[in-house]
């Protein structure tokens, strides 16, 4: 295979700068099928990236022939669902972090995967940052010590969204799980 054709299932603001073009502007990927619930939405994303088919219904671009690999950018409480059926479907998956609400589900998805000999992958484009590779750099050269105990501490001022009393998917512990937490604090964990 010299070009792996992704299938993205949603298309909100992680998509726009930081994965979506990724996987169309990266050697040896295209990204050929995007996923949205709304139509028009999911349209002007298509025109906008140059993504050829478009679908509101994650099922047809899962089982799209023309998709070798499915990335998963939704809110976790998806991911799980969205992942087995990506692995039923025989496919590669990358998966937005947090890898899904808990323990249990993350390692039910590791197992499927493992069990069909297929590759999941979750997006902790992080690691790839100066910042984290300079803090890598130093773990590994002992420069900091031998590492027996790490405190994370995460200060996040509440943004306009939350002190609005709007919906908020990074709040709802139902969608998110871990909120804030589980989302931003993953990166220093995945250090």
């Amino acid at each position: 295979m010299n070009v792996v054709r992704w299938g993205m299932i949603g298309c909100g603001d992680v998509t726009e700068r930081k994965s979506g073009p990724a996987f169309y502007k990266a050697p040896g990927s295209a990204l050929v099928a995007v996923m949205g619930r709304r139509l028009e939405v999911v349209s002007d994303y298509a025109t906008r990236h140059g993504i050829a088919r478009v679908y509101t219904d994650a099922e047809s671009l899962i089982n799209d022939p023309e998709v070798d690999a499915v990335y998963i950018a939704t809110p976790p409480d998806s991911h799980h669902v969205y992942a087995l059926m990506v692995a039923a479907a025989g496919k590669h998956c990358c998966v937005e972090k947090p890898m899904s609400l808990n323990a249990r589900q993350s390692r039910e998805m590791q197992q499927v995967f493992s069990a069909a000999s297929l590759h999941l992958f979750v997006s902790y484009y992080r690691r790839s940052l100066p910042r984290f590779q300079q803090v890598r750099q130093w773990l590994e050269e002992g420069r900091v010590g031998e590492v027996r105990h790490l405190t994370w501490t995460l200060t996040k001022a509440a943004s306009p969204a939350d002190l609005g009393g709007s919906d908020n998917w990074r709040t709802d512990p139902v969608i998110a799980g871990g909120g804030y937490f589980a989302d931003l604090a993953s990166h220093g964990f995945d250090l």
